[in-house]
């Protein structure tokens, strides 16, 4: 039976901005010996689902700087101390990234980014009957703009790679059992 790693000590490595970076002493339940592991400390992420009423899907194209890569991707972003739950950040980056806003989100899935170094979650939000009421909203280093397509497209961006980003294509997969009655236990 595989045992969780007993830890002996944290030590802080640095802060920077978007993460932090913690560097872990454990001991192996299986050799009893000490090692050393890096964790990069960050907040959840939130992705989303918005669909239109004539059940269209909003995307995002925006330009990825660790891929040096123009990219189509699902709204979506971190999560902000002040919001109280994965929904609200996801109500809120929808707003701000896309100017829509739309009823009856919740929350159908989550992730774990990269357990092995990562110690965050990616929350998956459906916000249905979505509609523009808004202006953008984007951070100075946010550079955006909104598309709206048919659900009927994805197939098609996910298999020619105009989806690239693993989190995205994670959540459309989160939908896609959603939409076929499967309901993940978060």
């Amino acid at each position: 039976m595989i045992q969780p790693w007993p830890l002996i000590r944290s030590e802080s490595r640095g802060d920077y901005h978007v993460f932090r970076l913690r560097r872990d002493f454990k001991t192996s339940p299986r050799t009893g010996r000490e090692m050393e592991f890096h964790v990069l400390e960050c907040p959840d992420w939130v992705n989303v689902i918005a669909l239109t009423p004539e059940r269209q899907i909003v995307l995002v194209e925006q330009y990825r700087h660790g891929t040096d890569s123009v990219d189509l991707e699902i709204p979506g972003g971190v999560m902000d101390r002040a919001d109280g739950s994965p929904v609200e950040t996801g109500i809120r980056e929808l707003r701000e990234e896309t100017g829509f806003e739309g009823d009856n989100a919740r929350l159908i899935g989550r992730v774990a980014p990269n357990p092995a170094i990562l110690n965050n979650a990616c929350h998956t939000v459906l916000v249905e009957n979505c509609v523009r009421r808004h202006a953008l909203d984007l951070d100075s280093g946010e550079d955006l703009a909104t598309h709206v397509m048919p659900l009927s497209a994805l197939p098609e961006l996910m298999a020619t790679g105009r989806f690239q980003h693993s989190l995205m294509i994670a959540a459309l997969y989160q939908f896609h059992l959603w939409e076929n009655g499967w309901r993940l236990q978060i």
